[in-house]
Order: structure tokens, then sequence, then C-alpha cells
């Protein structure tokens, strides 16, 4: 709020002038009220311009028109007193100065000031003060009137508001953590205590056996290696392929008939989440078996790990020991195949090699017999040889008898001997040509004969390359035969247990609450996405 200034106030006092000093002590007048003007701007700057905090300032009636009589005075237009007064200081005019108080009471025709002779300033009295603030017009309160008022100031109106608002904000605030604390309770709090009071007063105590065991392969007695040899890669199969085996439905089988898996299972001192019902299926109780008997291989030390699970401890070490003897079994099993069908291959290898060595022997012998020449090659050289001196002789003859006709009269005698030479090497290099051409076993030519000769040769030469290479796998899968490729060794026997290893109570209870928690909260984004959607 603005304080009015707490200053002396004055009378403007008239007369009419006389004398010529009129002038000059109205003149003198202005200048001292110009002087008010600045020293009271200096020490009162102007107030707030914002309409909200003017009408906080609870400005009286007699303040706001005068605002706007000084507003009217000064060319503005204000629709409201309040506005007057945000004008006026927008332009830099304080209605409540001294000196605009001053200019607009000299400057209306209804004020109260009375005509002196002196023509100055003085200072005014109390009691001409309370008559000039009761000429004006004005608002005075009602001094009878001792009851509290029922008018609220905007101020305190906004801030009554605001704290209702604050006071409905914390109910809603406080009635939705109740719900939502309720819902917590009933879908998440509840279901965990029942899981935790399952796990610590109800569920049987299960017992664990664990085990390790490992799959070795022979070093001895073997004639070929590999890149993996004598690491836990070289018998990476049959590892895994003695896991998969012993979580089959088929060692479940049998470890029923020789150990009375479902029996056991079925007993009435079993909990009845993890008891069998009498009389159950295979398939009831493979699933009994996967959650009871777990069998995990580490592939870098090439150890299988087994943990065998059931209600006595006695009745876990039987179970493990008799599922390590049936992988022992298929193990040994595995290899005696590997090793029987090794043999078998490399015999079948080597009859193929001793059927192929021998056709190609009699095919060499056929065509050397068919064509009667053991060395068509040197055959075919010696032919090639005097061809070749042949039409050495004929090119001569030809030079011979071209020189002879350059000649203006040629030696007619001799042209006919060179001409008759050059018939016979003629008829000598086609009799050379048609020998090499000529069939000699009836279909075939001489240079025929010797190509499929020579491809005899090469296969007989392969055929008696596979057939070694095969006597040697053959002496390979034999030794291989003789001794034990692959066994299992047990690296940790089982032992049974003193004390109970399931269920993890505190373990399991805090799954439970997690799980419950996390379904809850997928559950609640759900819907409130939905919700959003719905609504947008």
């Amino acid at each position: 709020m603005t304080t009015k200034p707490k200053a002396r106030k004055y009378r403007i006092q008239r007369r009419a002038p006389s004398n010529g000093e009129a002038p000059e002590a109205q003149a003198a007048a202005e200048e001292a009220a110009a002087a008010d003007v600045a020293t009271d701007q200096a020490e009162n700057p102007l107030g707030p311009t914002d309409l909200e905090e003017i009408q906080q300032e609870g400005l009286t009636g007699r303040q706001l028109r005068m605002a706007r009589r000084l507003a009217q005075k000064h060319g503005l237009a204000p629709q409201t007193d309040i506005d007057a007064v945000r004008m006026l200081r927008l332009k830099g005019i304080d209605p409540f100065s001294r000196v605009n108080t001053l200019a607009l009471v000299m400057a209306g025709p209804e004020t109260s000031q009375e005509e002196t002779g002196t023509g100055v300033a003085v200072p005014q009295t109390d009691e001409d003060e309370t008559e000039a603030r009761v000429q004006l017009p004005q608002t005075m309160p009602d001094k009878r009137t001792t009851l509290p008022s029922t008018e609220v100031s905007p101020a305190e109106r906004r801030a009554r508001e605001i704290v209702k608002i604050q006071r409905d904000l914390a109910k809603r605030r406080r009635r939705r953590t109740a719900l939502l604390l309720t819902r917590l309770a009933f879908f998440v709090l509840l279901p965990t205590l029942l899981v935790g009071y399952y796990f610590y007063s109800i569920a049987t105590p299960m017992y664990s056996t664990k085990s390790e065991f490992l799959i070795l392969k022979s070093d001895g007695g073997g004639g070929g290696s590999s890149f993996f040899s004598g690491t836990q890669f070289a018998t990476n199969q049959d590892a895994i392929a003695v896991q998969s085996y012993l979580q089959s439905k088929d060692a479940m089988l049998r470890l029923d008939r020789d150990e009375g898996f479902k029996s056991h299972f079925s007993d009435e001192s079993i909990d009845p989440i993890q008891r069998l019902e009498e009389d159950p299926s295979n398939e009831q109780a493979y699933k009994v078996y996967k959650r009871n008997i777990e069998i995990g291989y580490d592939p870098t030390e090439g150890v299988i790990r087994m943990e065998v699970i059931a209600a006595d401890p006695v009745v876990s070490a039987r179970f493990s020991k008799a599922l390590i003897a049936y992988a022992e079994e298929r193990v040994d099993n595995l290899s005696l195949r590997k090793r029987s069908n090794a043999v078998e291959e490399a015999e079948k290898a080597v009859e193929s090699a001793q059927t192929e060595r021998r056709e190609a022997q009699e095919r060499l012998v056929r065509l050397q017999n068919e064509g009667q020449v053991l060395d068509p090659e040197g055959r075919i050289a010696a032919l090639r040889g005097q061809i070749n001196n042949v039409e050495v002789q004929l090119q001569e003859k030809r030079l011979e008898l071209q020189a002879l006709l350059d000649n203006a009269r040629p030696n007619r005698s001799r042209v006919d001997g060179v001409e008759s030479d050059i018939r016979r090497l003629d008829a000598l290099l086609g009799d050379l040509n048609a020998q090499m051409t000529q069939t000699v076993s009836g279909e075939n030519s001489l240079a025929e004969l010797a190509v499929q000769i020579q491809l005899a040769q090469a296969d007989l030469a392969a055929a008696n390359e596979v057939m070694q290479s095969a006597f040697v796998t053959l002496e390979t899968s034999r030794r291989d035969a003789n001794s034990q490729a692959r066994y299992l060794t047990t690296s940790v026997e089982p032992v049974a247990s003193e004390d109970p290893s399931y269920p993890r109570k505190f373990e399991n209870t805090a799954l439970a609450f997690l799980m419950f928690g996390g379904l809850y909260l997928m559950i609640a984004l759900t819907a409130s996405i939905l919700r959003e959607q719905i609504t947008a």
C-alpha cells in the first residue's frame, strides 16, 4: 500500500494583482511549487502500476476521485478511478503528491480556497485542514459503528481460497494414499504372507544330493589325432548326449522301475503341492522329475553337475547313484557304437578300393591286348619323327624345283626328276599320317588308344593309393576298437545330506514379494495408460 506523504499542507490564498507586484509574487509561488514537486518525487517514488496491487492499497474515495480529476486534466480517459491512478503512474505523475493536489485545487471552481490579499502560501492549521476535508466530497467512516466489518480485501480472499485449495489437495492426497495402501495390502502383502506361511509352516523339507562327473577320452591305442584331442571339447558331444539322456522321460521310467520314483513322491508325508497323486501318469511324474532332478553341463571344464532332490536324504543319494550308473552305461554304448561303426566303415572302404583297383588293371590289360602294342606312345613318337623328316625333305625338293623353274631354259630332265621326288615324298607323308589315324583295335586309332591307356594307368595308380589309405584306416580302427575310447569318471561322489536344502524360506518369500509387486505395477501402469487413452 502507498502511504500518503507526511508533509505540511498549505492553503493558497489569492488576491487581485495590484501595483504590478502580483505577477512577480505569483511567479515566485509557482517556482516554489515546482521545487516542492521535485522534492516530493525524490522523497516519494511512484507506486505500483498493476490494477490488483493498486486495488489492494486501500485508497479512499477522496483519493480516487482526485486521481480521476487529475487524469482528466492531463487529457487521459480512464475507465475507472483505479485505472486513472494506473494511467497517471504510467505517465510518471504521482496523483497524490502535494503539488498535483494544489494545482488541481487551484484549477477547480469548486475549491474551498479563500482569497487573501497576500497571494502567498501560508501554513494551514488543523482547524482549516478539517474544514477543507469536510467541504470536499468523500466517504467518511461511521464512528458510531463498533462491529467488525464484513468486507474482505482481495488479498485476504485469495489467501483464503489458496488455503482451501491446499486443504482439498491434501485431503485428496490422503484418500489416494489410503486407497493405494489398501490395494498394495490386498494384491501384494496378503499373497506374500500366504506364500511365506506355506514355505515356513506347510512345505515339506527336501534334501539335496549333489555330484559331479565327466567323460574322458582314452589316450592310448589311437593312431589319429585332432585339434581338440586331449581337451574337454573332444568329448563335448558325448557329454551333451549324456545330459539329454538323464533329463529324458526314458531315464525317469528306468529310475521308477529300479528305485520307485513315483512311489516315493506319492507318499502322504509330502505336502499336497509337491506330492504326486495316487497312480500318477508318466507325464505328471515327468514334471516332478524335471523339477527335482537338475543337471547342468559346463563346456569350459567339461564337467556335468547333477543335483537330486527328494524327501529322504538316503533316497536322494540312491537316486543320484542310479543316475550316474545310467550315464556310465550310456557312455559305454555310445563309445562301442562309435568303434563298431568305424571298423565297419574301414572294412567297406578297403573292399571298395580293392574292387576299383582290380577293374583298373583289367581295363589296362584289355587295351594293350586289343591294340597289340605294348608301348603306343613310343610308336606314336617314331611315326611323328618320320613325318617330320619327310616334311623336311619335301620342303627341300619343292625349293629345288622352284629354283629350276626360275631359269630361262630349265633342264627338263632335272625338273622331271625333282617333281618325281616330290610325288614320292607326298605319298610317303600320306602313308605315315594314315598310320597315325588308322584304327588299331577296330574302333580306336593309335592316338586314341594311347590316351585310353594313359587314363587306365592313372586310374590304376589312384586305386592303389585309395587301397593303401583304406588299409591304414582299417588298422587304426581295429586298434581303437581294442581299447576303451570313452569312459566316465565321477569326481564328486553323491553323499546323503543331514540338513534339508529346500525350501529356501526367506529367498522364496522375497521372490514372491517381488513377483507380486512387479505384477501389480505392470497392471497399474497398463490401466493408467488405457484410462488416459480413453479420456483423451
